[in-house]
């Protein structure tokens, strides 16, 4: 038997030829490996560069357009003839009544802590929830003196036996009827309340039903009136059906407990209180971005006189499903427009940018 020999001397024939021997064959056939991967790579390569081009862009970042900081006009619109009354009775200004709530906004540094700290929850400049505030107390109420003077009237509702109702009719019962069967499968609390009110506008409101009358008036109005001391509520003149139209997104983000319709006190207590109602105000701005993002085509995310708009006026799902409507029909591109409220926002923003440094 041969002894054996490494394997270089294999390579070598006794006549000196040169043979391939395993060292050899094991270097070829990896570098013929590595030369078909590296072919490969490069075929795949330029296949997803040329797939990357040719591609169009889905969802919501193909073709949104962003809507710019500042008013349009220069000349504010209109303002609601029910906000200069308001005022007037009171013997004060919309100047003044704006001075007014961003001195109470200037000097709690708490107040400011938890705005800009719900802000970052749902992932909006916390500009747009000082424009919706400092709008509403300019325009449609008084602020009290303290955030400490908002608490205080949350912990009074608590005590407070009160009930959403018509006529002896819990809320809860009334949307239980077979009229609002369709809104059972809305995707969300938002969508839910939306349907529940159109079934009320389309049905009920200022008819007679299963030999009810029913007032024309808002659904608000009716069923979620119940003091007699306003629709709207807190530091962000939260109304319950807001509230309760994005309940949903703010136990998902927020941790807060869940408020429902058959808890009137709960409800009203949370809108009041600032530390949970800013919660409430931030998920309605976030609600409105989303909806013009995604159902309208366009980024409203820098303008917060649109998200102050949305935040006055409601309905942001619907108007933003309108406008792309609109746009859709005419094949040009109208932008969404701010009312009175939402164009003193963006005059303001330098102001209200200040409060945030």
């Amino acid at each position: 038997m041969l002894p054996l020999q490494p394997l270089q001397s294999l390579d070598r024939a006794a006549s000196g030829r040169r043979v391939m021997g395993w060292s050899g064959v094991l270097t070829i056939a990896a570098r013929v490996i590595i030369a078909h991967v590296r072919t490969a790579m490069a075929f795949v390569a330029a296949l997803l560069l040329a797939t990357a081009c040719v591609a169009p862009l889905s969802g919501a970042a193909a073709g949104v357009i962003v809507v710019p900081p500042g008013n349009g006009s220069q000349q504010q619109p209109t303002v609601d003839r029910n906000s200069v009354a308001r005022t007037r009775e009171t013997g004060g200004t919309f100047e003044g009544k704006y001075q007014q709530i961003y001195r109470l906004l200037q000097s709690d540094r708490a107040l400011m802590a938890r705005i800009k700290s719900a802000a970052q929850r749902f992932g909006i400049d916390p500009v747009h929830m000082l424009g919706a505030i400092v709008a509403e107390h300019t325009f449609n109420v008084d602020a009290i003196d303290s955030a400490q003077g908002y608490y205080i009237k949350a912990m009074a509702y608590l005590g407070t036996p009160i009930l959403f109702q018509y006529k002896g009719v819990p809320v809860s019962e009334f949307v239980a009827k077979e009229q609002f069967d369709r809104c059972r499968t809305s995707k969300d609390d938002f969508d839910l309340w939306d349907c529940r009110e159109e079934v009320w506008r389309d049905v009920f409101r200022g008819n007679t039903v299963d030999g009810v009358s029913y007032p024309d008036d808002r659904f608000g109005r009716v069923f979620f009136q119940p003091l007699y001391a306003g629709q709207t509520f807190g530091l962000g003149q939260l109304s319950p059906i807001a509230a309760l139209s994005v309940a949903d997104i703010v136990h998902k983000r927020s941790g807060l407990p869940l408020i429902d319709m058959d808890h009137a006190p709960e409800l009203y207590s949370t809108i009041m209180d600032p530390a949970t109602s800013l919660e409430y105000l931030a998920a309605l701005i976030r609600l409105s971005i989303d909806s013009y993002r995604d159902l309208a085509g366009f980024d409203i995310s820098k303008n917060p006189g649109l998200t102050a708009t949305l935040y006055n006026v409601g309905d942001a799902r619907d108007r933003a499903r309108r406008l792309a409507a609109t746009n859709r029909q005419s094949g040009a591109t109208a932008y969404p427009q701010v009312n009175y409220f939402g164009w003193f926002v963006n005059e303001k923003e330098d102001d209200l940018r200040r409060l945030l440094q």
